[in-house]
Formats: structure tokens, sequence, C-alpha cells
């Protein structure tokens, strides 16, 4: 068998991480393999217009469009323990500090931050201004995240909303939302199901704004082995998942700030593909929505791919 492999041409980072991190694991692809796929997929520059991020209103908060996301920061790929580990390892305090600081160069004035606050002080220390809102699973975590993170949101945990309401305690997430408002932060509530982002909507809650996922990953599979497309791990990302959730999305007068607009690095076998997602999900939001991304920089210029994508497609007309 060849050990090595090839790349056809220059793609984004997040299919290599996947097939890297898997050829590596089972032995086909030596150092000098990954070496050349790095050194090909470094090769391809996107040529950048300067041109201004679009903002959004959150309540009083001004911020960007695009919004730097923590799934690679927290080692969460979607894509295997491999590429969690590679994400792990990589994200040092210090790497996400010079991530988010970047961010702010590259006219991202926002972070979703979680369960993670290592790198918070050292941030702070370095002169931030970037904007974070958390997610949280709990009420009893709402003060310790204020005081870590100095948020100007916190946001109920998608996962864990969407269980809530399926055992029928959605009043465990509107009391979540009651002790951040009395806090005075904005309030958020995460979802993967969009039945849920209807069902508060319609019954009116004080909700400031929403992050929605593109994919309904927490629905419940009778038969997945009938599924046309494969799984990877237990996830099921369903083609048609992102055309039913922005519809909800723009029916709701709250902002919304979409998530896994690229499916975990399923929609990435090429930056064309990387900038379709893009300009689906900004033609398919609202005018007062962002979008949340996460990035791992380890050997393609994410930030600038990404940042490119969104002043191209994200201005309001």
């Amino acid at each position: 068998m060849n050990n090595k492999t090839s790349v056809n041409k220059p793609t984004g980072r997040r299919e290599f991480i996947s097939k890297i991190s898997m050829a590596a694991a089972i032995g086909l692809m030596d150092t000098s393999g990954i070496r050349d796929s790095i050194t090909e997929i470094n090769s391809y520059n996107l040529v950048q217009e300067k041109s201004t991020m679009p903002e959004i209103m959150l309540g009083k908060h001004r911020i960007s469009r695009l919004i730097c996301g923590s799934n690679p920061i927290l080692g969460y790929s979607y894509l295997g323990q491999h590429t969690d580990r590679q994400m792990k390892e990589y994200y040092t305090p210090e790497r996400v500090v010079d991530l988010l600081l970047k961010c702010e160069q590259s006219g991202i004035t926002a972070h979703q931050s979680s369960s993670r606050s290592d790198y918070m002080n050292l941030l702070k220390e370095k002169g931030s201004k970037i904007k974070i809102f958390t997610l949280l699973s709990k009420v009893d975590e709402i003060k310790p995240a204020i005081e870590s993170n100095n948020p100007i949101a916190l946001v109920h945990h998608g996962g864990v909303t969407d269980r809530l309401f399926a055992e029928g305690k959605s009043d465990v997430v509107h009391d979540f939302v009651k002790t951040v408002k009395d806090n005075g932060l904005l309030a958020g509530v995460s979802a993967h199901n969009p039945d849920v982002i209807k069902e508060i909507a319609n019954k009116g809650w004080e909700v400031d704004f929403f992050m929605t996922c593109f994919y309904f990953l927490t629905r419940k599979m009778e038969k997945p082995e009938s599924l046309p497309d494969l799984p990877v791990g237990s996830y099921h990302f369903l083609r048609d998942d992102p055309k039913v959730m922005t519809q909800v999305i723009r029916q709701v007068k709250q902002p919304c700030l979409a998530f896994k607009i690229l499916g975990a690095g399923r929609m990435c076998s090429s930056q064309k593909d990387v900038m379709g997602a893009f300009k689906f999900a900004f033609e398919n939001i609202k005018p007062i929505d962002g979008v949340i991304v996460g990035m791992f920089p380890w050997y393609f210029d994410e930030l600038s791919a990404d940042s490119q994508y969104a002043i191209e497609f994200g201005k309001k007309i």
C-alpha cells in the first residue's frame, strides 16, 4: 500500500482536519505526506478587499455579524476523538488569546464562550475589547460566569434546552432566562430543535436573542440505519435541516445567531463549498441576525477566509 496521500486542490481546514487525522491514525500518511498537504493548503491565498465587517445590534451592544465560536477551543470537533484531541492540544490559553486578538484586528468583535474560562484573564491583560456571551446549563452557573467572563449576555445551552423541552421541563429554561435578566444581562436561548424556538417565540418569553443550530442534532432517530447519509459518530447532519431552521429564524422577531452553518466541517470539501455555506446562511437569515463560526487555524488561515466571506455576503441590502 502506498503510504502517501495526495491533495487534488487546496481546500479549507475542516475537511482536511478529518482526513489528515484519520489517515495518520491508521498509518496511511507519513509525516512528509502531512507536510506536503499543509504546504499545498497554505498556498491557497484569498484576495481580500479592504471592506468593513458588517454589524448588528444585540440589545445596546453593536457586534460583528461574524462571531468567533468556542467548539474548537473546547476540543469539540464533531469529527471524532482524534480531531478532538488535536484541537485540545493546540488550543493553549495563549493560542486562544492570540486567535481572539486577531479576530478583533479583522473586525470580529464578539466571541461566544462556554465552559472554559482559563484564557479570560490573559485576554483582559492583553487589552482585548471583544464582547463575550457565554453558554451555560444551570442557574447556579450564572454568577460565577459573570465574575470570570464579564459577559454582555448569557445563553441557555442548546443541547440542554432541547432535552428539557422534550422532558416537559421548559419552565427550567424560562427560570434561567428570568434570572439572567434579573442580573442585568441580555438573555438568550440556544436550541437545535426549531420547534423549541417557535414555542418560546409564540409564548412571548422575554428572550433578547436566540442561538439557532442549522442542524437538529438532538432529534431521536427511530431507524437511523435507513437514512441516506452516513453519520459521523453519533451525529446525523441531515441535508434539509438548514432550510427548516432558517425558515423559523425569519419568522421570529428577535435576533438569531446561527451556528454550525458549515455542518461541523461537513460543508467544507473545498473553499468553494465554504463560501457557498456562508452565502446560504446570510441569504436565509434576517438582516438583524449573525453567524457563529468556530475556527481552527492549525494550517490554514481560516480567520481571514471566514472574515472575507462574512464581509462579502453579510452586507445588509
